[in-house]
């Protein structure tokens, strides 16, 4: 029991995830709906890569390994709490989009151009994830917000380099989504701008209600 009253904090993630889980099927599951089809010019520029397949799939560690890190080992409740919310309100709202706002995009492409083992990781990456309710990307805003829970947290403070791979993978998650044909540029750009939010919201909450923060005494 006291080890359970210890970790009590993280019975959120399984329960919200399975929350997650049943809309997003329903979501996807439906049929009959008028699909909006998402498309800017930029995108037709941007080439197919299969490499990135390696950073679109690392996505799940980076995130999972997050999660329970911050809620299981480092033990911090503040910024385990700023992870996790963040997390949640943009899963949440993509769901609300999804839900309010079908859309989906055709970019992948008809055939490749070359047979090789991430070639092959594509096809099964597009056989279990359909190109629809796409916008804003959860790659993308999932990514950075770890990548901000990361370079925010105490632990990491003296361990540049910690961090330094951190953003480099973020980067390569974020570019592997439009350079895999999974997402267009305009899930990418809203994946950000709700970032931007979400970090004034809860990382600096006191310039969202027209506060400065208290300058250190140390400057």
């Amino acid at each position: 029991m006291k080890k359970l009253r210890e970790y009590r904090h993280f019975l959120i993630v399984p329960l919200y995830f399975m929350f997650y889980l049943l809309v997003f099927r329903y979501v996807e599951g439906r049929t009959g709906i008028p699909v909006h089809i998402i498309h800017t010019k930029l995108d037709k520029y941007i080439p197919f890569c299969e490499y990135f397949v390696i950073p679109y799939f690392l996505w799940f560690l980076y995130v999972a390994g997050a999660v329970v890190y911050f809620g299981l080992i480092r033990k911090n409740l503040a910024e385990y709490y700023r992870l996790i919310v963040t997390l949640g309100i943009g899963m949440t709202l993509f769901l609300a989009i999804s839900l309010v706002f079908p859309n989906g995009h055709n970019l992948r492409p008809w055939h490749f151009e070359h047979e090789n083992i991430f070639v092959d990781m594509v096809r099964y990456l597009y056989k279990i994830d359909t190109p629809t309710n796409v916008l804003p990307s959860i790659h993308v805003f999932n990514s950075v917000a770890v990548a901000v829970a990361v370079a925010d947290s105490e632990a990491f403070r003296e361990r540049g380099r910690i961090v330094f791979a951190s953003n480099v993978l973020t980067i390569l998650i974020v570019c592997a989504t439009v350079f895999l044909k999974q997402h267009t540029i305009l899930d990418v750009i809203t994946a950000l701008f709700l970032n931007m939010a979400c970090y004034r919201l809860i990382y600096r909450p006191r310039y969202v209600f027209g506060r400065k923060p208290v300058p250190s005494r140390d400057m």
